[in-house]
């Protein structure tokens, strides 16, 4: 047992970190989210982004002073007790191996439109297969297939941003100048066609394609200096979620009017290619997104082990996913992941409208507990490092507490107003991951019992057996 090894450079944490606020959800599914609440759908994403960049810089405060490959988990082991630590954990792991079935699917379905001779089941695995050989190599190699994965990512939103502005200008030939404009905002019924409530519909829609953001402060405890991978991945968050969400569906809602129907029959982001004129427009958009699943499943394979690790370091995991290989790679924590994802494809095919359905809803609001987790944890433990190690608050969050407090009271508001929307199942979402929560919870709480009814008949064997020796004297001289 070698333990995890800095196998990650410079160059992938800043990558890891720019592209994992980058999902297949962002290409995906952001047609939905402009459908229901117009340009007013930038409101929600600013809203969503504002989160994410307050939760992150609270994990910022807490894994640069600790990296740690057990980020939030290990963070509210610490602060608010092993029963924290033990089921935000566990809920995590699972969130991300159900995301495993889910992103093979979808790439399996872009990979068969192109070569039908391969059945979706048979890419799904050719899929996980080669992934997972790349996570058990080492982690060098998930960083460097990482590293391109999220830089074609990069570098094609980018591009998309900059021609998309050009043509909004009305400085790129061929674009029809009627369609493209600034005017898309406000003249088909206005910046909010369907009332203020919409904004907040929105965040339901748009608020799952942001989780990932966290990945950074797990891979630091595998680069070469964590601190300094943390602080940098956290101070850039803004202006990543600025230019990458806010200003690509900035020009798509630009380019178009919000209700112009193509946004809804091809996708936001081919609708917007196609009115550029670009040709085979759909076809770029799918190499995207398959560039996008195979990170986020690259991704969620990483996370998904290492919070495994994580788990079985601190024994609420079998101890053999502590283990590692001589490379650093913990590789029956990779394994135990994969064949969850797995089995969770296989429910995909064989029962999508029961048990897979109930797999994604109940993992569905996992996001928004691991954010309140982190929230609570950075109360906590802010005192705990001042108390410690003061010079370690190399990252601050800001206007603490108050502006944690305000943070958590936003994150409980959004799983209330889920509770009441039953158009787009954020009422069975939230109820479904409840109860997965809870059950996780029932679990960490016997654990956590039995483990001091252990402990507590421990002690009182010790001292029954020092009464004894008292008593009669050591026969053997001790």
């Amino acid at each position: 047992m070698t333990g995890l090894q800095a196998g990650l450079k410079n160059r992938h944490l800043s990558m890891i970190a720019i592209g994992g606020v980058i999902g297949a959800g962002l290409f995906v599914g952001s047609s939905s989210g402009i459908a229901t609440a117009g340009p007013g759908i930038l409101l929600s994403y600013a809203l969503v982004g504002t989160l994410v960049v307050l939760v992150m810089r609270m994990l910022g405060e807490m894994s640069a002073a600790n990296p740690t490959s057990g980020s939030f988990s290990a963070h509210a082991d610490r602060a608010l007790g092993r029963w924290a630590g033990f089921s935000i954990g566990w809920l995590y792991w699972f969130f991300w191996v159900v995301v495993l079935a889910v992103e093979a699917t979808a790439g399996a379905k872009i990979l068969e439109g192109w070569i039908p001779a391969v059945p979706q089941w048979g890419w799904a695995l050719i899929v996980m297969v080669v992934l997972t050989a790349t996570n058990l190599v080492s982690v060098g190699s998930y960083g460097e297939f990482e590293f391109w994965f999220a830089g074609i990512k990069v570098v094609a939103i980018g591009a998309f941003i900059v021609v998309g502005a050009l043509a909004v200008a009305g400085v790129l030939p061929g674009v029809d100048s009627d369609k493209a404009g600034l005017g898309n905002l406000t003249d088909h019924g206005g910046f909010l066609p369907h009332g203020p409530g919409a904004i907040l519909t929105g965040v339901l829609l748009v608020v799952f394609s942001f989780m990932g953001s966290e990945i950074a402060t797990l891979a630091a405890g595998e680069s070469e200096d964590p601190q300094r991978a943390v602080t940098k991945s956290t101070n850039s968050i803004i202006w990543r979620i600025a230019v990458f969400y806010l200003g690509s569906i900035l020009v798509v809602v630009s380019l178009l009017p919000w209700n112009d129907p193509s946004i809804k029959e091809k996708g936001s982001y081919v609708a917007a290619l196609d009115s550029l004129g670009i040709a085979h427009a759909g076809q770029i958009m799918n190499f995207i997104v398959l560039t996008s699943v195979l990170s986020c499943l690259n991704s969620g394979l990483y996370t998904a082990s290492r919070m495994a690790f994580s788990l079985g370091e601190r024994g609420d995991a079998p101890k053999a996913f502590a283990r590692t290989t001589s490379r650093g790679v913990p590789m029956a924590a990779i394994v135990a992941s994969v064949v969850f994802g797995f089995v969770a494809v296989f429910f995909n095919y064989r029962f999508p409208d029961s048990v897979f359905l109930f797999l994604v809803n109940s993992s569905g609001a996992v996001a928004l507990f691991v954010w309140l987790v982190i929230c609570f944890s950075q109360l906590r433990m802010r005192r705990i490092i001042q108390a410690e190690a003061p010079e370690k608050l190399v990252v601050k969050m800001w206007l603490y507490p108050y502006l944690t407090w305000a943070t958590a009271a936003l994150i409980v508001f959004v799983l209330g107003y889920m509770l009441t929307d039953t158009e787009h199942d954020g009422r069975e979402t939230v109820l479904l991951s409840l109860l997965v929560a809870a059950v996780v919870l029932v679990i960490a709480l016997v654990r956590e019992k039995m483990r001091g009814g252990r402990a507590a008949a421990g002690a009182a064997s010790v001292e029954a057996r020092d009464e004894v020796r008292a008593g009669q004297g050591s026969p053997r001289g001790w």
